[in-house]
């Protein structure tokens, strides 16, 4: 079964011969490689050049790091990466002088000096460079200099529900169930079990995600970061900041452990790709409010496998799936806040802070989102759009609601649509 993923391949054919490093990142096991190796690799061989003029090679695969003559146990115990010597002499041997060729490069982190290798190779006309990674060091500021300003990224994230969809056997309410519970890394989309998915999930926690941070970190096994990614998981989509966590963990957990440090491994785990912080920005006054911010998940699947799949509040996850597919469509998305005056039951005028769950940017377009899962009364209608009443401009102002909703539009304005309705439109947010 192939999962079709047209968006992203389509992004690395319109970046042929940019004169860039094309840079593949996203979190483990999201489908890079097969996005690359695979999907793109077929386009290649199909429409560009031959296989002779194509030089794979992953930096996490033993088979390869055999053909330069590097042993994986030993870069393990000697905790260093691959040899650039040994790979720059294997690229030498495979690319002889005549013609152009395709460098696909996997896990590039994992060679040492990786920034040097590739400048050089950029430098080099014949060579065209796409390389994968699962950390966000490949967005420092360390490396745009060293690139030169010529590092281009490719984003890619887990299945989207259209994508996860279009290779699902059931009906499109089983559909959501199963993705909101299970998430969207594609090698859950070829198993058939409960007991299989959940498995899959919780050792590509502990064992891949988890431990990467731990080893490339050089964190002491006794860490507190796993008890932290628990507090995270419990409180998605809810307001956070370091000093709030730190309270936490002394009070519920009896453990100290500093706002600094809580800090850092958040820091941590955005790079690591398995986190989202996002701020707060004030609408009418138009600047960022630094903390607190909203934590989402990379994938919901992980953050519920962090909690045991104890703690499912529908609401909360389709908020963080909305937050995600906002993100793959190339939006960037703040929280927002109208701040109002409004009088109490004593008459006195008292300020308070309306929320908009979503303020997506992207160019000149705008759009607010209110993820509201269901509104069963007018009460709770009204709740959702008071502070679309009061952002005091005309942006489109969209509501999203579980239930099955082709978009309409109210006497304000407003839009209401299903969230499969959003989820599976690519163009959803413009009808």
């Amino acid at each position: 079964m192939e999962i079709k993923r047209d968006v992203y391949l389509n992004e690395m054919i319109l970046r042929l011969h940019n004169g860039m490093i094309k840079v593949i990142t996203g979190i483990r096991r999201c489908g890079k490689s097969y996005l690359m190796n695979s999907l793109f690799y077929r386009y290649l061989i199909e429409s560009v050049t031959d296989e002779s003029h194509i030089l794979r090679f992953a930096f996490d695969s033993a088979e390869d790091l055999g053909r330069i003559g590097e042993d994986p146990v030993a870069l393990a115990r000697e905790k260093r990466k691959v040899s650039p010597e040994k790979f720059m002499r294997f690229v030498r041997e495979h690319t002889p002088e005549n013609g152009s060729f395709y460098l696909l490069l996997d896990e590039i982190q994992e060679l040492d000096c990786f920034e040097a290798v590739l400048n050089g190779y950029l430098r080099n006309p014949l060579f065209e460079i796409y390389v994968t990674g699962s950390n966000s060091r490949f967005l420092s500021t360390d490396i745009l200099t060293e690139f030169e300003g010529r590092g281009d990224e490719i984003r890619i994230y887990p299945l989207s529900f259209a994508e996860f969809t279009s290779v699902y056997s059931g009906t499109p309410d089983e559909a959501w169930d199963e993705y909101m519970t299970y998430g969207g890394l594609p090698a859950l989309a070829m198993m058939k079990t409960e007991t299989q998915k959940i498995r899959y999930l919780e050792t590509q926690l502990n064992n891949v995600y988890l431990k990467d941070i731990i080893v490339r970190k050089n964190l002491s096994s006794d860490t507190n970061l796993p008890e932290l990614l628990d507090v995270l998981a419990s409180g998605m989509s809810t307001l956070v900041n370091p000093n709030i966590l730190e309270g936490t963990f002394r009070s519920e957990k009896k453990v100290k452990l500093s706002a600094p440090t809580i800090s850092q491994y958040i820091t941590y785990l955005q790079e690591a790709f398995l986190i989202n912080t996002v701020k707060r920005y004030d609408v009418k006054g138009k600047k960022y409010i630094n903390t607190p911010y909203k934590i989402y998940f990379e994938d919901t699947g992980l953050r519920n496998a962090r909690l045991a799949f104890r703690q499912t509040e529908p609401s909360h996850l389709m908020e963080n799936i909305v937050y995600m597919e906002l993100r793959r469509r190339g939006f960037l998305v703040d929280i927002g806040v109208v701040e109002i005056r409004e009088r109490n039951a004593d008459g006195q005028l008292q300020r308070k802070q309306l929320e908009i769950d979503f303020i997506a940017n992207l160019g000149s377009k705008r759009y607010y989102i209110q993820s509201a899962y269901e509104i069963p009364d007018e009460t709770k209608r009204a709740q959702e759009i008071k502070s679309f009443n009061y952002a005091g401009d005309s942006f489109k102002k969209i509501i999203l609601v579980e239930k099955n909703i082709k978009p309409k539009r109210d006497e304000h304005g407003y839009v209401t649509m299903g969230i499969r309705e959003f989820l599976l439109d690519q163009n959803s947010l413009d009808l």
